[in-house]
């Protein structure tokens, strides 16, 4: 009884010194470029609404439709990082230029990284956090009607 009292004991100490698993959850940046040229991104998008990211802007006065947010994921087990990224962010676009329709807007503009709700806005590159399982891309943008 004493030598299993002292094996529960002697097991206890051992799984209370174990440190807990921490999950995966690295910051990456890419450029919009890129991503835009893979995955039949442009196609896909295609060409009836415009898209501005950070500062850009399009020439002319705008009628402002409003503003949303999305956080799409895609699943990275086996693909590079920058495979999960592009696929994230292409599903995020597509979720933007769907509210875009349904708002009767022809362009989006100020369209930034917001992961966590921290944004990161940039002309050129997006946010992406990549894990051991999912990686996420989150957007936030506004919404307008350009005036001819």
């Amino acid at each position: 009884m004493k030598k299993m009292f002292a094996a529960a004991a002697a097991a206890a100490a051992l799984i209370s010194t174990v440190v807990p698993a921490q999950a995966r959850d690295t910051k990456l940046l890419f450029p919009i470029a890129g991503a835009m040229a893979e995955n039949d991104a442009k196609s896909r998008l295609g060409d009836d609404v415009q898209f501005f990211f950070g500062d850009q802007k399009p020439a002319g006065k705008m009628e402002n439709l409003g503003s949303d947010k999305t956080s799409q994921k895609t699943n990275s087990v086996g693909k590079t990082p920058q495979t999960s990224c592009n696929w994230a962010f292409l599903s995020a676009m597509l979720q933007l230029k769907k509210r875009a329709n349904a708002l009767g807007a022809d362009a989006i503009i100020n369209i930034q990284s917001n992961y966590n709700n921290q944004p990161h806005s940039s002309d050129t590159e997006f946010e992406c956090h990549d894990g051991a399982i999912m990686t996420g891309v989150a957007l936030k943008a506004d919404f307008v009607r350009l005036k001819k």
